[in-house]
């Protein structure tokens, strides 16, 4: 027996219609394809991540050892610290260095461009500190709200 295709998902939004007025507002124009929208996004992925974050605020005042980082940061995994570590060097915000010691002696530093990062990321971890109690509150009252 044979298969009977139907057409289906025809409900399709209508094309987008052409701009009748030029855009006259001052200003650079956005990318029509959204390249640099994709493009903050992927830098903001890896920077805004909570291990990042940590990261970057633990190398603000100088080099670590890995074993050094994992101490500090709690609640981190040692596959996760490799990922975020590995991440940030791809991003050129830290640098690895190796030292030729028995046993070979790793340490991880900031970058100029992590540094650059490390205010912004500290400025944004001392806010959400101060404003823990006002967050959890709010998120109590909203729970409360919705539960029932």
């Amino acid at each position: 027996m044979g298969t009977l295709l139907k057409p289906e998902n025809t409900d399709l939004p209508a094309p987008p219609r052409p701009n009748p007025k030029p855009d006259t507002r001052p200003g650079p124009r956005p990318d029509p394809n959204h390249a640099d929208c994709r493009g903050v996004a992927s830098v903001l992925s890896r920077v805004g991540d909570k291990w990042s974050v940590f990261v970057i605020m633990m190398l603000s005042d100088g080099p670590k050892r890995f074993n050094e980082l994992k101490r500090m940061i709690n609640g981190i995994s040692q596959r996760m610290l490799t990922l975020t570590l590995r991440g940030l060097e791809r991003d050129g915000l830290v640098t690895r260095t190796i030292f030729p010691t028995i046993p070979p002696r790793v340490d991880y530093e900031l970058t100029d461009l992590g540094h650059g990062l490390s205010q912004p990321v500290e400025a944004l971890g001392k806010w959400a500190k101060d404003h823990l109690g006002q967050i959890e509150a709010a998120r109590t009252q909203f729970d409360q709200r919705n539960d029932g």
